[in-house]
This record gives C-alpha cells, structure tokens and sequence, in this order.
C-alpha cells in the first residue's frame, strides 16, 4: 500500500478498515468470542476496539507470528473451552454480509467444515518455473476462496497439529483440513467480499462504503 501502517488499521472513510471488519458480525446472535492476532505495537488499539465493538462478549488480543498459520495457531490458543466452531476471517475483508456468515455456519455445522468462495471468473493459466504455459484448468471446476472459513474446533485442532506434524505451510486454513484428509465445502458468497490488498482495492472499497449493510 506504499505506507507503514498495517493494511487493517488504515483508515477507510473514518473508521480503521478492522473496524469495519469486525462490525460485520456484531449482529451474528451465536457469536460468544472475538480473537484478533496482531502486532505488539496494535494489541493496545485493538483491545479497546474490541470492548467498544462487543459489549458482554469474550474478546482476545493476542500477537501474531510470522507467518498467517502461526498467528492463526496463536489465536487459536485462547479459543473458550465452550466454542464447538471457529470462524477464521481475514481483517481486510470488510464487506462480508451476515446471511454469508451465517450460511458458511449452517453448513460447516452439517459438514465439519466449510468456506466462502466465488467462482474465478478469468481464464486460470499452470506455468512452469521457466513462465511457460502447462495446463489450463477447466475454469468451470475451480473456485476463488475468500472466508470466513468455519471449522468445527476438534477437526480444526487435529488439522493443526497434523500440520505441525508434517512441517506443512498453507495459504488459508481450508488448506490444513485437506492436508489432513477432512472434506471441506464451499459455499458461493460474493465479489463485494474482497480482499483489500492493493491501491485500486481502497479506491473501489471507498466506493462501497457508504452504500454496504452487513
């Protein structure tokens, strides 16, 4: 993004984009804990945020690791004896609506584990190390993933430690339930669910702001 402040706490219209994040699920009525990972210099923010935003529900800060898994692991420590699922949501993503959530929940209920994705909507290229052109993958087969990814916990611990077992790295937590084996659904959400990575996402996510509801 060309600046030093971490992407979830760069302001988007007045509010820090984990703000906006997290308000998301204010209204999701099974919500019983809150747990965000973040740096040393953020967790004082980031507590208060948390008190202001949920009101009488658990919330946790803990600090992250180097890479996504080891803070998602860290978080994960500090998950309540009482939760039976976790949902792993990406603090950039500020547009997830809370019918999503919900759906994504409903069905990693029926199935153990399940994620928002969207179909690709481009044409998917395979190259080698060299930029040559290998495959091209039936575009009709393949999915972006977005999240929340919703877990049922003890699956998810298992995952976990299988992953730490085989040295594994991923890039989402799907990603550790299919290294170990377990199925894991996707359910479709919606392209308004991005993830702010680059200039141009800002520029369209100040568009979106004022008119979203969650």
């Amino acid at each position: 993004m060309g600046t030093d402040i971490p992407k979830p706490y760069l302001l988007l219209k007045g509010k820090t984009v984990l703000e906006r994040t997290l308000s998301c699920f204010r209204q999701v009525d099974s919500l019983k804990q809150v747990i965000v990972s973040t740096s040393d210099t953020y967790k004082k923010l980031t507590s208060e945020l948390l008190c202001r935003l949920f009101p009488g529900v658990d919330t946790v800060v803990v600090e992250g690791g180097a890479r996504r898994q080891d803070s998602i692991y860290n978080a994960f420590q500090k998950v309540s004896d009482s939760i039976s699922y976790v949902a792993v949501h990406d603090a950039v993503r500020p547009f997830i609506k809370m019918d999503k959530i919900i759906h994504c929940l409903n069905v990693s209920v029926e199935s153990g584990a399940a994620i928002i994705g969207v179909p690709v909507k481009d044409t998917i290229k395979q190259v080698n190390a060299d930029g040559f052109i290998q495959n091209t993958p039936d575009r009709s087969l393949l999915w972006q993933a977005q999240t929340p990814q919703i877990f049922n916990k003890d699956l998810y611990k298992q995952a976990f430690q299988f992953a730490q077992q085989k040295n594994a790295e991923v890039t989402d937590d799907a990603s550790l339930f299919e290294a170990f084996g377990n199925n894991v659904r996707i359910v479709e959400g919606d392209r308004e669910n991005f993830k702010l990575t680059y200039p141009i996402d800002f520029k369209i996510a100040e568009m979106l702001v004022d008119t979203f509801k969650p």
